[in-house]
């Protein structure tokens, strides 16, 4: 493989909370187009991992390279998907505004139509167009963690990154995500995803 084809890598990198040290000179990369799994019980440092390679953390040793850049300059690039997502029921804001967030760091003042179009089409990825005026508050977990999966195709992302995506779902909304994951994954998506049950990503992922 060519330096260029490699789409993560991670060298001697260690990182420690002030009392627990989570990794330890931990070298591994992966290529762009693969669909990596991280598989481990809650608590075994998945999140963590994941938050280094988003670069909301710093490692205390070793490199991060993401897309050939630190994290932080590869940020824009890269569709996130957090386990959980807190908000304030109380403040009004549809599903489409909180997809069109996903925009914020791609898109230039003036170009609301076109948020608009790349908002409905996220949104129809995860068969949610038909909701996109409703207020967020009045939908249920799994159709707001389909519409976090939105927001973070909305820029299309050269890399998504999924922390937990079935914790919590119902059956539907499982095999909905399921799907969503292989289509990607045949259009050539980079795809990184965490967790804990092996039977839901055995099946989908190139390596665990």
């Amino acid at each position: 493989m060519t330096e260029q084809s490699i789409a993560l890598q991670f060298t001697s990198v260690s990182f420690s909370y002030p009392a627990l040290q989570v990794l330890e000179d931990v070298s591994f990369h992966f290529h762009t187009g693969e669909f990596i799994a991280l598989v481990g019980p809650n608590g075994s440092g998945k999140t963590t991992l994941l938050k280094l390679i988003l670069g909301l953390e710093q490692p205390q040793a070793g490199t991060i390279s993401l897309l050939g850049q630190s994290p932080k300059k590869s940020s824009s690039l890269i569709g996130y998907v957090p386990q959980h997502a807190s908000y304030d029921p109380t403040f009004p804001i549809t599903v489409e505004e909180v997809v069109r967030m996903g925009l914020v760091e791609s898109m230039k003042r003036g170009q609301r139509k076109q948020e608009l179009q790349q908002a409905l089409w996220a949104l129809q990825q995860v068969e949610l167009a038909h909701l996109a005026s409703r207020p967020y508050s009045d939908l249920s977990g799994g159709q707001r963690r389909r519409v976090l999966v939105a927001r973070a195709l909305c820029a299309k992302p050269s890399m998504l990154i999924l922390d937990e995506p079935f914790a919590g779902l119902d059956p539907i909304n499982i095999d909905l995500i399921r799907r969503l994951i292989e289509q990607l994954r045949q259009e050539g998506k980079t795809i990184v995803l965490s967790a804990h049950q092996m039977n839901l990503v055995e099946e989908l992922c190139d390596r665990i």
